[in-house]
């Protein structure tokens, strides 16, 4: 896999304490043990006669050493019944404790924002303790679940049995004490994606189709995305997807996928040629997905235009099992690469890395014409290019204000100021698409925003910052309060 290239929409939890070193060159690395968690369970809806199928899937970076704790971002969303569109984002912790032979348990809670797919909105706020007993077999790890579902409206007060497979990795990182020694890179850092993409795509559907309403579906529908993928072998690779819509009068769609698929160098070190496949959830804005399931198929070339930057352009078609969405789809990314798969060159500083989990506040007008205030979870990465310059990109969903159901989604660029060594102060200018919840928003949204902080230790700071949230369509347009934690870490940045 050529390595041109956000977010994986969700990146991981930073690290805190309690984790294993090792030498690296120049630098002490980092690796504490992780996993990645998928979960699938069929919960109930009040006033539903079946059930609705929901995945989540979560990445849990180990933070107490041998205590089994751990903790990161999760997404959990609907692929069956009534209630496609139905996503919540947020964060989940967990224990995990070896019973007798390879049998094992873990305990976890999840807590995030959220809602759609038909749901009453209510304050988006989604809980989920679970108890799984899974069999390890190595690198894999397959169980049952037994969880309890309970969402801000009432309208999900479910207890069911699910399935769940984990899937172990390391988390490798630079504490943030030894981001300014060279480090020659020695394996994938952080997540380990070797490269990301900011994609602009159109969908085009056929005539006569219809919204879930019964107003006519759109023919042409804007979406602006990120796609995040490692390679596989010398050809393969894998990877994960979100897109929102930002044009097209269904500014509540959204969609989550996984991705595969196969590459290869048709002009060595100019030109990729390759296809790709990609299953997840989506819906939303009224697109009749049915139970939320969907699919699609494309092939795409990359252009790079050097050892980091590329272009790609990408044809397709995408599908809703069991929904009437039908649509080809046509989008332009910008490839940019990330971190090498492995190392050998010369040592380089690591690249600054700053995942922020936190909190906003901002009136937000309604479709019935009135305006309140609406709060919102928000998980947020920045990588840093230089000491002060930096690309955002963030994602934010809906956990209080009678919003259930909006969600936004955000890139950007930065800058960082450092005042002395426990302040700083900074701006950022993003832009990305909002929608759902009964929230009047549409078109693009823009985000000017200013912060400042104060560091706990070198890897912990505590930041309030305040923005001006505006869509291009639509009312929305108010003054934002934000405030979280952010975790400071560094990853490998030579390729």
């Amino acid at each position: 896999m050529s390595r041109p290239p956000l977010l994986s929409l969700l990146a991981a939890f930073l690290v805190l304490g309690g984790t294993t070193a090792a030498k690296a060159d120049d630098a002490t690395v980092a690796i504490p043990a992780a996993h990645t968690r998928i979960g699938f369970e069929r919960v109930r809806f009040a006033g539903d006669d079946g059930r609705t199928g929901l995945v989540g899937t979560s990445y849990l970076v180990d933070i107490g050493g041998d205590s089994g704790l751990s903790l990161g971002p999760a997404v959990y969303g609907a692929v069956s019944g009534k209630h496609g569109g139905f996503f919540t984002l947020g964060g989940e912790m967990a224990w995990r404790r070896r019973l007798f032979g390879p049998i094992g348990v873990e305990l976890g809670l999840y807590a995030g924002g959220g809602g759609g797919g038909g749901t009453t909105p209510g304050s988006g706020l989604m809980l989920r303790p679970h108890v799984d007993l899974v069999w390890d077999l190595g690198a894999v790890a397959l169980g049952l679940s037994l969880s309890h579902v309970r969402y801000s409206s009432g309208q999900i007060g479910s207890t069911q049995l699910g399935l769940v497979i984990n899937a172990s990795n390391d988390f490798r990182f630079v504490p943030a004490e030894g981001l300014g020694a060279p480090l020659r890179s020695r394996g994938r850092a952080g997540i380990g994606f070797d490269r990301v993409q900011l994609v602009g795509g159109v969908y085009r559907t056929p005539a006569g189709r219809t919204l879930t309403d019964g107003r006519p579906l759109p023919r042409s529908i804007g979406t602006l995305g990120v796609r995040a993928e490692q390679a596989w072998g010398d050809n393969g690779f894998w990877g994960v997807e979100a897109n929102r819509a930002v044009r097209g009068s269904v500014g509540g769609y959204a969609e989550f996928l996984g991705t595969v698929g196969l590459e290869t160098e048709l002009v060595r070190d100019r030109l990729t040629l390759g296809g790709r496949v990609a299953v997840g959830m989506g819906g939303g804005g009224g697109v009749s997905t049915g139970g939320g399931l969907l699919a699609k198929a494309a092939v795409y070339g990359i252009v790079r235009l050097s050892n980091d930057l590329g272009l790609g352009l990408e044809l397709g078609a995408t599908r809703a099992p069991n929904g009437n969405f039908r649509a080809v789809q046509g989008s332009a990314s910008l490839v940019w690469a990330l971190d090498a798969p492995d190392g050998g060159g010369t040592p380089a500083r690591p690249a600054r890395t700053d995942f922020a989990v936190g909190v906003a506040r901002y009136d937000a007008p309604r479709a019935d014409g009135s305006e309140r205030s609406l709060e919102a979870v928000a998980l947020k990465i920045d990588r840093f290019l230089t000491p002060r310059f930096y690309v955002t990109g963030q994602v934010q969903g809906a956990a209080g204000g009678g919003a259930g159901g909006y969600s936004a989604a955000l890139v950007g660029v930065g800058w960082n100021q450092p005042l002395g060594e426990r302040l700083h102060v900074g701006a950022e200018l993003s832009a990305g698409a909002a929608g759902g919840g009964g929230v009047a928003s549409g078109g693009v949204l823009l985000q000017p925003r200013v912060f400042a902080g104060a560091q706990l230790t070198p890897a912990l700071a505590i930041r309030v910052g305040a923005a001006r949230v505006r869509t291009t369509s639509g009312r929305l347009d108010s003054t934002a309060l934000d405030a979280g934690l952010v975790f400071t870490y560094g990853v490998s940045s030579g390729h």
